[in-house]
């Protein structure tokens, strides 16, 4: 995980909410070779698949050329270690052969734009689909990928657990209300108690159409088992092979 540079803060409250937001799922769907032939989303449910970089491997590999546009096999082909490319290109056929799934497209066929950046409103934000029917994000580390499709904007993260010495060069990336808990744990608890909290920040930072142009110390999502309450989203973390953590954020419809 690299620290990302820090920005100015939002201002946003604390995490709270006035109500219950609805469960979230947190157990993914594994895709295998060669994934479903369709796929249909259902109304305020969003869907978490989950990719296994050693397993696809090969059928991604297989199925690149023909699936990638000339983008992304150019950025690809840009890796200097081949485990950084494989996960890149195995995270990449699966988005795109699960879009064509929902959207009854060949994976080739699918058109993938860049939203207005929420700054300064150039097209280089989030990924999106044109018309925003389908929400969807994808985030990949070494060996996994998560990617979750939505009625609605969402993100997801997942990373795997820090090492200790990684915590105190990034500690300025967490609400002061986290840093205090973080402080309390034994030592042996931070790496996961931190990369727990990291992937919810990143989650609902990507949800927001932001990532990390804006300050994650400025919301307070919790250390703990149980994610705070965001107002407006709703959040979960989602299960994940041992040595990972992963998120993910919803937005809520507004009489939620």
């Amino acid at each position: 995980m690299n620290a990302p540079a820090r920005a100015a803060g939002t201002g946003r409250p604390a995490g709270t909410a006035l109500s219950t937001p609805p469960a979230l799922p947190s157990v993914p769907r594994v895709l295998t070779d060669p994934g479903p032939a369709r796929a249909v989303l259902v109304a305020a449910a969003p869907q978490l698949w989950l990719v296994d970089t050693t397993a696809y491997r090969d059928h991604a590999a297989r199925h690149a050329p023909g699936t990638l546009d000339a983008q992304e096999l150019a950025r690809a082909a840009e890796f200097a270690l081949a485990a950084d490319r494989d996960s890149y290109v195995c995270a990449h056929v699966a988005l795109r052969r699960l879009l064509g799934a929902y959207l009854g497209l060949a994976p080739r066929e699918v058109t993938v734009e860049r939203a207005p950046c929420a700054h300064c409103d150039e097209p280089h934000g989030r990924p999106v689909l044109p018309g925003g029917a389908l929400h969807f994000s994808l985030s990949h580390c070494t060996g996994i990928s998560l990617l979750a499709f939505a009625d609605a904007p969402v993100g997801v993260d997942v990373e795997e657990l820090v090492r200790p010495e990684v915590i105190a060069d990034t500690a300025d990336v967490l609400h002061p209300r986290e840093a205090a808990e973080l402080a309390l744990l034994p030592a042996p608890a931070r790496p996961l108690a931190f990369t727990r909290v990291w992937t919810r920040k990143e989650a609902y930072l990507k949800g927001l159409g932001v990532g990390l142009s804006e300050d994650p110390a400025a919301d307070y999502v919790g250390t703990g088992p149980v994610p705070a309450r965001m107002p407006g989203w709703s959040l979960a973390d989602v299960t994940v092979p041992e040595g990972h953590c992963a998120a993910l954020a919803l937005r809520l419809p507004p009489d939620a």
